[in-house]
């Protein structure tokens, strides 16, 4: 059994928060490099005696260079998969309103950015299996601040429910907060820390500035979450230009254009990811379970491979869970 141990590093008076896993009751790794000698020697017969021949049929040194090689067909068995066998439901709604898809040039946005989380099968099965790592502390902190459930989903197109994230226009961690925005909600970042890359402290932040954004843009969370996007004032101004009052019909920056969109359509499909990618609630990642630890650093400096050493793990997961 593994336990995870956040702890509090102080190099040179500084502090910074640490997350180690400490091994109970491990045992020592099974050596292969003995098994995996006998098992070259003896080849598939299992006799000693007869020597494998690790040469490959086509890089046979006694064959012609020209040879002609044909390879048999790959078969596949079932049915051929498309991705139109999946259909955008006729009706949606989010955060308790209705998504207007009766308006042709919504439904299409939204279903061009629901077939672009399906196309690429991959990465949607390890986002559909981070939730399970990510969603249980934004799920806990906006029901405590009376919020919709379904703002949980902004995370998977802010972050992709990656604590390390950075954007070329400087905005960090799972809410991907700008410095001044982070500054504004009391989000420390230097050389040494980056609060928001933690996850519980830049939730309260992202509440506070969305529960802002919902009384801004008068319980439109729509509008709140493009402005969360594009900044308040900037979506302010497009209205005013327009003469509109409804995010469906304005006109901004591509990203702006996308980014509801793209959250509605992540809801539909990571709400569901048995019906849409295979995976049952047993296939997402766990939560890591940690403790806070104080961890004193008496020399003047240390390598954090040493601090990682003393507490049975290495520089790489160290950094990974202290992103």
């Amino acid at each position: 059994m593994t336990m995870w141990v956040r702890g509090i590093l102080m190099l040179g008076g500084l502090w910074a928060v640490i997350t180690l896993p400490v091994g109970a009751g491990a045992e020592p790794p099974v050596e292969h490099s003995e098994a995996k000698e006998i098992a070259l020697r003896s080849g598939a017969s299992g006799d000693p005696d007869r020597e494998v021949n690790l040469l490959d049929a086509l890089e046979n040194p006694n064959e012609s260079e020209g040879r002609l090689v044909i390879l048999p067909e790959i078969k596949r068995e079932g049915e051929r998969y498309f991705l139109s066998s999946f259909k955008l439901p006729d009706k949606l709604t989010f955060a308790g309103q209705p998504v207007p898809l009766d308006n042709w040039q919504v439904r299409e946005r939204i279903e061009y950015e629901f077939y672009q989380f399906l196309e690429d099968q991959g990465e949607s099965i390890i986002l559909a299996k981070r939730t399970g790592r990510c969603f249980p502390t934004a799920e806990k902190q906006l029901a405590e601040a009376g919020l919709p459930d379904d703002l949980k989903y902004m995370l998977l197109v802010e972050s992709k429910c990656v604590a390390a994230a950075y954007s070329k226009a400087k905005a960090s961690g799972p809410w991907q907060f700008i410095p001044s925005t982070g500054r504004r909600y009391r989000l420390k970042s230097d050389a040494v820390r980056d609060e928001r890359r933690n996850l519980e402290m830049s939730t309260e932040a992202a509440v506070k500035y969305l529960k802002y954004l919902k009384d801004f843009k008068e319980n439109d969370w729509f509008m709140a979450m493009a402005s969360y996007n594009a900044g308040e004032e900037r979506v302010r101004k497009l209205l005013k230009e327009q003469k509109i009052t409804d995010y469906w019909k304005m006109h901004g920056p591509r990203e702006t254009m996308r980014y509801v969109p793209r959250i509605i359509a992540a809801k539909e499909i990571y709400s569901q990811p048995e019906k849409y990618l295979g995976l049952s609630k047993k296939d997402l990642y766990m939560p890591m379970e940690t403790e806070t630890v104080t961890v004193t650093v008496k020399d003047p400096q240390r390598a954090l491979t040493s601090i990682a050493e003393e507490f049975g793990t290495y520089f790489l997961e160290l950094k990974m869970l202290n992103p």
